[in-house]
């Protein structure tokens, strides 16, 4: 992701964190900052749960109390029915970017999810459908012997992937199996990104991890007790297919387990808290080291607009 520099090129903020850091606390921070300077400012979703309108105690989605005015887009915008792909969101990102500079706002992109921010910023890899019986074959091999497979199909993939990271090392797989080409070389003609096209200012939320797993196993909690569990109740009363994205946001498939009685309520919230603990994690090592160096990483949780984005703000 190449950071912009184009002087008179549209603005775009982007706050980008953990799970419970205070993304979404800040965004709206800056949004009414924006409007005291006399500008309009619309916040933008980037987190793959709280895409969906079945999900909105579990992927902590802003209430309207919480955006204080602000206004909110892309938030609860896809029924859980359909799949919401980094793609799909990109797009969907970019028409409502687009009338937010029509409309003479600031847009401010805020989430967790690195694979929407990528594609957003620097495009998608034009890789066509994978053959289905490529697909069946590679997801049926174990790990280990997919791994092997990459390592002699795609040395290059292989080389940048820990060896028990079944999902990735299967998408590599089928790609060069299915296309004859590996991934870097898809990846190397991504299109339909917009870093170029705008000037963004970023932000990266990377306070103590000690600090967010506390809120981590709060937060569960707290969503516990505020409709969590009648929310996945709802969900998994509509039957749907178990292989869709909403059906895999953290504390379903535990309070799902609660639901059918096969364990405690604290057992639940136990689990619950160390999944998000888990995706907190891996979050942590997606902002500490995929986006730009220049982009600042903030560990002061002041949640201050002010010196955070001085430039946007003058």
């Amino acid at each position: 992701m190449a950071p912009d520099n184009g002087a008179d090129l549209p603005r775009v903020a982007l706050i980008a964190g953990p799970t419970a850091s205070g993304k979404s606390d800040l965004a709206v921070r800056l949004g009414l900052a924006l409007k005291q300077r006399g500008r309009a400012a619309v916040v933008i979703n980037a987190d793959s749960a709280q895409v969906y309108a079945d999900l909105s105690v579990l992927s902590a989605r802003p209430t309207e109390a919480d955006m204080r005015g602000v206004p909110h887009r892309l938030f609860g915008a896809w029924d859980g029915a359909l799949a919401c792909s980094a793609a799909d969101w990109a797009a969907a990102a970019r028409a409502e970017i687009g009338v937010a500079h029509a409309d003479g706002a600031v847009p401010i992109l805020v989430g967790g999810t690195g694979l929407y921010i990528r594609t957003l910023l620097d495009g998608i890899a034009p890789v066509p459908p994978i053959d289905p019986d490529v697909r069946a074959a590679v997801r049926a091999l174990p790990v280990a012997e997919a791994y092997a497979a990459l390592s002699i199909e795609d040395t290059a993939r292989a080389a940048v992937l820990a060896p028990a990271d079944g999902a990735r090392i299967a998408r590599a797989l089928e790609v060069v199996r299915s296309t004859g080409r590996g991934l870097a070389e898809w990846h190397a003609e991504r299109s339909g990104g917009i870093a170029e096209t705008i000037e963004l200012h970023p932000a990266i939320l990377v306070p103590s991890r000690e600090w967010i797993y506390a809120r981590c196993d709060a937060r569960f909690a707290a969503m516990l007790e505020d409709g969590a569990i009648a929310e996945v109740a709802a969900l998994l009363a509509r039957g749907l297919d178990p292989a869709l994205p909403v059906m895999h946001a953290i504390g379903v498939a535990e309070i799902g387990e609660y639901l059918a009685e096969q364990c405690s309520l604290a057992a639940t919230q136990t689990r619950g808290a160390q999944a998000t603990r888990n995706y907190a994690k891996r979050q942590f090592t997606w902002l500490r080291h995929q986006p730009p160096e220049a982009w600042p990483r903030l560990t002061n949780m002041s949640f201050d607009p002010e010196p955070i984005f001085d430039a946007l703000l003058r």
